[in-house]
């Protein structure tokens, strides 16, 4: 959970700012402030503080913001960096409700940066102040027209500032201002723009939760760099459509990872599944970002995946069906009234099978288009509609903005316009479907692309709600060998093979006839989890083999003058593998499942989610796999226990739950047959020690 201070809504509705720092001098970093609260009119007062006093640009400097009388409830620090110290203690003194400190030279230059930082942050919360930053260039917007920001972007001569209802959040202070000038471009309704810099105190999730409890807010969009809070993820998503852009794909560090799990369930992807999972949406890159936000200024839900397509081009409309299958939505099937009703609409070499084909008519034909949509609209199989088109231009563009715009009359439901052809054709395009609240996109794939966002950020969210089914089991010990770790798993009704351990020939014989005639044999060795790389398995073993496999197996160990014990188990014939693994990461316990056996690395097919789970999700997450072809039978091959994997790995999640954070659990494979589930193999790695980590 985060502290949600009410008093950080100062970033965007300050009404008495305080510039530490404030100059006169042209092209000083402390002017511009200044200078931009005055040029957008910002409606409350403004302090300039200098401690040579006098006046700058009109306004009586302050020696020091102790001496100002009023009550000052946002402060921008733009002092030299060994000033800054000095200037935070003189704020937390004058009881500043929020300090920004816009000065470089702290924790991100070297580590006395860093401890100097931490000086501050002491500092602030003695006093109950909140400090943003250090090394962050501000926020800007709201009702009062506040720029306490330094952005060279606010000093051109035609930048507005939008007064919007959507909130951009960033992290980095250039990039996100970079973003609102591209934002500024689409004329997309940026109205709040708030940088967190180093985050020493006051974090982006803080600002992007506080922002989602504002009423003039509609949707957020984020930059981040680091996410260490699943809760406020939630809170925020839940309240407004909320997308973020969050950097550091690589995958580095999985290489270093003991077991396939901790390979395969990178930061990155648990990152993906914390998003997702949360209700908002992660996009990929700025544009994608922007798009977002495009998406959600037109101020609908979507309540389901089924998209209707109209279009002037017949080559548009199939690259619209492509991108939904891409991106997980559906061709409306529509109904045999709506068909009928664009039978007597669209010309005969048109197409009125989704999607709906007007062709180049609609340039003779005033009303076809407007006619088609109304009937699409009325379409209650239809969840959203794509209108795509090329190259029209004049009143052409008029009479389609118009036509969409009417959409809202009939349905409230998305209509996004995927038009592909130069701005000049039709200059003032762009305003007529803003104006519409319409999306509009270069390209069809696009427009497709902005309905998933839509539709995943405002579905309603899952809240994992069941019984455990069953007890949670101890922590095994550091080096738990296979059988152990079965044997705990079994207890808790986990399907494991009837096994028995042996150490000599005669016993193996035995237990070979006691597991059913057909076994695996596998090497014992505390602390080899790859057995199969090893040669530490043998598969469909009789008595005949027993002798000689047994030989082989017991001197796999480090010491070959020592024997070492080998497991006997029931052989289960070619199935599913499967594998399911349990591992940490920075926001929690992490599941992984997805298609197992001694390629899964290779194949690395899998989905994450962080727990907990319920079986809603896990069969979401054989469906985000080759699992779910593979389940329902490939090639003749029956189909396979979907029900008894989900069961199973329910219980493994529920075994594993109270074990320590930075330990692996890896089951590979779970082959699940027709007839159920049996886990064949599992490994056991305990959490690094302190000094361990300190080695890697």
């Amino acid at each position: 959970m985060i502290n949600k201070s009410n008093s950080i809504s100062a970033l965007w509705a300050a009404k008495s700012v305080a510039i530490i720092g404030s100059t006169e001098r042209v092209g000083a970093m402390g002017r511009l402030p200044l200078e931009y609260l005055q040029k957008y009119g910002f409606s409350g007062e403004i302090f300039p503080v200098n401690p040579k006093g006098g006046e700058i640009l009109g306004l009586k400097a302050f020696d020091n913001v102790k001496d100002i009388e009023k009550k000052i409830e946002l402060a921008l620090i733009m002092v030299p960096a060994n000033f800054v110290k000095e200037a935070v203690q003189d704020c937390a003194d004058a009881k500043v409700g929020v300090a920004i400190v816009m000065s470089s030279g702290f924790a991100e230059a070297d580590e006395a940066g860093a401890i100097a930082q931490e000086e501050l942050v002491a500092i602030a919360k003695k006093s109950g102040m909140r400090l943003v930053g250090p090394n962050c260039i501000g926020s800007a917007g709201g009702a009062n027209k506040l720029t306490a920001t330094f952005s060279p972007v606010f000093s051109g001569p035609s930048t507005p500032l939008e007064s919007g209802n959507i909130a951009l959040v960033s992290q980095s202070g250039a990039l996100g201002y970079g973003i609102y000038s591209l934002a500024v471009d689409r004329s997309l309704p940026i109205g709040f723009v708030v940088t967190t810099g180093n985050e020493a105190d006051v974090t982006a999730l803080e600002v992007a939760a506080t922002l989602a409890e504002d009423k003039n807010v509609d949707a957020i969009l984020m930059y981040a760099e680091s996410l260490a809070d699943v809760t406020a993820l939630h809170e925020i998503a839940a309240k407004k459509p909320t997308a973020i852009l969050k950097s550091g794909r690589s995958a580095a560090g999985a290489e270093a990872a003991a077991s396939h799990t901790g390979a395969l369930a990178t930061e990155d992807r648990v990152i993906d599944a914390a998003i997702n999972s949360s209700g908002a949406v992660r996009v990929d890159d700025v544009e994608h970002l922007l798009d977002a936000g495009s998406i959600f200024a037109s101020k609908v839900s979507m309540v389901g995946n089924r998209v209707a397509i109209i279009t002037t081009s017949g080559g548009s409309g199939i690259l619209g069906t492509d991108a939904l299958e891409k991106y997980g939505l559906t061709l409306a099937k529509l109904s045999a009234k709506t068909t009928a009703a664009l039978d007597q609409i669209v010309p005969s070499y048109g197409n009125t099978a989704n999607p709906v084909d007007v062709t180049a008519a609609v340039m003779s034909a005033p009303d076809l288009f407007e006619k088609c949509v109304e009937v699409l609209a009325k379409d209650p199989e239809v969840d959203a509609i794509v209108a795509t088109f090329c190259v029209l231009v004049g009143s052409d563009v008029d009479r389609i903005a118009n036509a969409l715009s009417a959409v809202r009359g009939v349905r409230e439901i998305p209509v996004v316009v995927a038009r592909t052809g130069s701005q000049s054709l039709a200059p003032e395009a762009d305003k007529l479907f803003k104006a519409a609240k319409l999306p509009v996109f270069p390209t069809p794939e696009r427009a497709v692309r902005s309905l998933q966002i839509l539709r995943m950020a405002t579905k309603p969210t899952h809240n994992v709600e069941r019984k455990p089914l069953c007890n949670p089991l101890p922590t095994p010990a550091d080096k738990a060998t296979e059988d152990q770790l079965k044997a705990a798993l079994a207890s808790a009704g986990v399907p494991v093979p009837l096994s028995v351990v042996v150490e000599n020939i005669d016993d193996a014989i035995s237990a070979i006839a006691k597991v059913g005639g057909r076994s695996v044999m596998k090497a014992v060795i505390p602390g080899l989890l790859h057995k199969s790389e090893a040669g530490g398995v043998a598969l469909d073993i009789n008595a005949e083999k027993a002798g000689e496999t047994y030989q082989r197996l017991s001197h796999l160990g480090p010491d070959k003058n020592k024997s070492n014990k080998v497991l006997v188990e029931t052989f289960v014939p070619k199935g599913v593998e499967t594998l399911v693994g349990i591992t940490s990461s920075s926001l929690g316990k992490v599941l992984t499942i997805g298609v197992g056996g001694i390629l899964t690395e290779v194949i690395s097919d899998v989905s994450v989610r962080l727990l907990p789970v319920d079986s809603k999700i896990v069969n979401e997450m054989i469906d985000e796999t080759r699992l779910a072809i593979l389940f329902s039978g490939v090639r003749g091959a029956a189909a396979s226990n979907r029900d008894a994997f989900v069961d199973t790995v329910l219980r493994i999640t529920d075994a594993v739950i109270d074990w320590p954070t930075g330990c692996e659990l890896d089951i590979n494979p779970l082959t699940v047959l027709p007839d159920g589930a049996w886990v064949l193999d599992s490994a056991y790695s305990p959490a690094a020690k302190s000094s361990e980590r300190s080695t890697h």
